[in-house]
């Protein structure tokens, strides 16, 4: 049972994730064209949509800490994939696209949604599952919402659904048309067909995903 100091500390960054999730994402909305994914094409996103589902995560695990109910290893297999998911989001946005997008990438919407809410759902995640022991074979099931997303945004390609105005991918490196193709690779962005750097997002999830489980049981270890 997590003790009342750590749950404390939990439920404050959970509401954290929750509430600069929900105020990223409104933002988003109203800022319309003026933001690269706003209006209601926001949703078709992985960054939205990963902000979403880690909120929900932390709605249900505050929900189920103040219930003092058990929490058993699928939930906490749930709030790995839930927080590596999120990592992925700010780790694309800070290395891969705001070097595309200059400096109109830091507003606050895109701060909080890539930045603030990983920042917090990390913490969160071992804050809460410090000594949960999750099993290093678990660590598969992060790559299942990023892999859903990637055949979601490969359907929208070859649909010709467009994610901005005239655009049918979501991000650079998931253009399926772009001179490197799937397995090829280019002198300008993507650099490297989409084939390649999905496998390289696969691995960075796989080996995010070992540490973080090692890193919640060896605070789990300390404080016993």
């Amino acid at each position: 049972m997590i003790s009342p100091k750590r749950k404390t500390i939990s439920t404050a960054l959970k509401m954290t994730v929750i509430l600069s999730a929900a105020a990223g994402t409104v933002m988003t909305a109203l800022a319309g064209r003026n933001s690269f994914m706003g209006g209601g094409r926001m949703f078709m996103y992985f960054t939205i949509q990963s902000n979403v589902a880690i909120a929900v995560v932390c709605a249900v695990g505050a929900w189920l800490m103040m219930r003092n109910k058990k929490i058993g290893d699928a939930w906490y297999t749930v709030k790995l994939a839930g927080t590596v998911s999120i990592t992925l989001t700010g780790v694309v946005f800070v290395v891969l696209l705001v070097p595309v997008l200059g400096n109109k990438a830091w507003n606050i919407p895109n701060t909080l949604t890539h930045v603030v809410v990983p920042m917090a759902a990390i913490a969160d995640y071992f804050v809460a599952a410090s000594g949960s022991g999750t099993k290093s074979k678990n660590v598969i099931c992060v790559v299942v919402p990023p892999m859903l997303y990637a055949i979601y945004a490969g359907i929208g390609y070859i649909r010709g659904w467009e994610f901005a105005t005239g655009v049918n991918y979501p991000y650079f490196f998931l253009n399926w048309g772009s001179p490197a193709g799937a397995f090829g690779f280019s002198k300008e962005l993507p650099y490297m067909g989409c084939v390649w750097w999905i496998l390289i997002l696969l691995v960075f999830l796989i080996a995010v995903g070992m540490c973080y489980i090692r890193i919640a049981d060896r605070i789990g270890n300390r404080i016993g």
